[in-house]
C-alpha cells in the first residue's frame, strides 16, 4: 500500500481526540451524560461547516452526486457515535481518564472483526499480530498493574461501559466508511477528502438534532447549562470537528481496522493529557502498556504498508 493521506490524518485524529476528551471530561463534571455528549455536536457543527467551506475554497470543482442511501449510513453512524460517547463518559465516572479510554480502545480488535464480517476487509497476519500486541497493552493499562487482573476486572462497570463504547465506535467507523463510499463513487473527479467532510457535516447535523431534541424533551435544564457554558464548550466543538474530520478522512481512504489500529496512538496522547492536563499520576504499568500499544501500531503499519 502506498503512503496515503490516511496515516497522518489518523495520527492527527488521535492527538486531537485525546485533547478533546480531556476537555470534555472537565465539562462532564458540570453536565449530565447527555448534555456533555451534545456539546461536541452542537458546538462542533459550525466548525465542521467551516472546514467544508474552507476545503471547497482551496479545492473548487464539481460537487459529487451521492446516492441518497448515504443519509442512512450517516444516521446510523451518528446514532452509534452518540451511544458510544455517552458510554465513554459513563466509564469516566467509574475510573480515571486513562483507564476509561483504555477500555474503549478495544474498539480496534472489535472493528477488525466487524469490518471483516460486514465489509469483507482483510488484514495481513502481521497486522493481526499488531492488534494482539495492542490489546495486551490495553489490558495492562486497564488494570493498572493491580489485582484482580483483567478477566475479573471485565465485570466492573468501567470495563462494561468502555468495551461497549468501543463496540459502538467500531460500528460508527463502518457506517461512516460506507457513507463516504456512497458520496465518493470513484469517478473521474473522485475526492475522498471532500466526501469525508460532506459526511461529517451531515452526520454532525443529525446528531445535533437527535441528542439536542432528546435533551430538550427530557432535560431542559441541562440545555440551558450547555448554552451558558459556551466558552469551554466551544473548545470541545472545535477539537471534535477537527478530530472527526481526520477520522472520517482516514475511513474514506483506508480499511476501518487499519485506521483504528493506528488510532491506538491516542492512548499515548491520553496518558500525556491525563498526566499534565488533568493531574493524574502515571504508573509504571501504564508506561509498559503504552510500549506494547506502540509496538502493536508499528507491527500493523509494517504489515500493511
Amino acid at each position: 500500500m502506498a503512503f496515503p493521506i490516511w496515516l497522518p490524518a489518523t495520527l492527527l485524529a488521535g492527538a486531537t481526540q485525546a485533547w478533546r476528551t480531556a476537555v470534555q471530561r472537565r465539562v462532564s463534571k458540570e453536565l449530565s451524560v447527555n448534555a456533555a455528549g451534545l456539546v461536541r455536536y452542537l458546538y462542533g457543527l459550525p466548525f465542521a461547516l467551516m472546514l467544508l467551506a474552507g476545503y471547497r475554497l482551496i479545492y473548487p470543482g464539481p460537487l459529487p452526486s451521492p446516492d441518497p442511501s448515504f443519509l442512512l449510513f450517516c444516521l446510523g453512524g451518528g446514532l452509534a457515535q452518540i451511544v458510544a460517547t455517552n458510554l465513554l463518559i459513563m466509564a469516566f465516572a467509574h475510573r480515571n481518564f486513562v483507564v476509561g479510554t483504555a477500555y474503549s480502545k478495544t474498539e480496534a480488535v472489535q472493528g477488525a472483526i466487524l469490518s471483516f464480517l460486514l465489509m469483507g476487509e482483510r488484514l495481513p497476519p502481521l497486522a493481526w499480530a499488531g492488534i494482539g500486541c495492542g490489546v495486551a497493552g490495553i489490558m495492562l493499562l486497564s488494570v493498572g498493574g493491580k489485582k484482580p487482573g483483567f478477566l475479573r476486572a471485565l465485570g466492573q462497570p468501567a470495563a462494561l461501559c468502555g468495551i461497549a463504547s468501543g463496540f459502538f465506535f467500531a460500528l460508527t467507523a463502518i457506517a461512516i466508511r460506507r457513507g463516504t463510499q456512497e458520496v465518493d463513487a470513484g469517478g473521474a473527479n473522485a475526492d475522498p477528502v471532500l466526501a469525508a467532510l460532506i459526511v461529517l457535516v451531515v452526520t454532525v447535523a443529525m446528531q445535533t438534532v437527535m441528542q439536542g431534541g432528546f435533551l430538550l424533551l427530557r432535560e431542559p435544564g441541562e440545555m440551558r447549562k450547555v448554552l451558558h457554558g459556551w466558552r469551554i464548550s466551544g473548545q470541545v466543538g472545535l477539537l471534535s470537528a477537527l478530530g472527526s474530520a481526520c477520522w472520517f478522512t482516514g475511513f474514506a481512504t483506508a480499511p476501518v481496522a487499519l485506521v483504528r489500529i493506528v488510532g491506538q496512538v491516542e492512548v499515548a496522547f491520553t496518558l500525556g493529557f491525563g498526566h499534565f492536563y488533568l493531574g493524574e499520576r502515571m504508573k509504571q504499568s501504564e508506561v509498559m502498556g503504552l510500549v506494547l500499544v506502540a509496538t502493536g501500531v508499528v507491527l500493523a503499519l509494517t504489515g500493511a504498508l
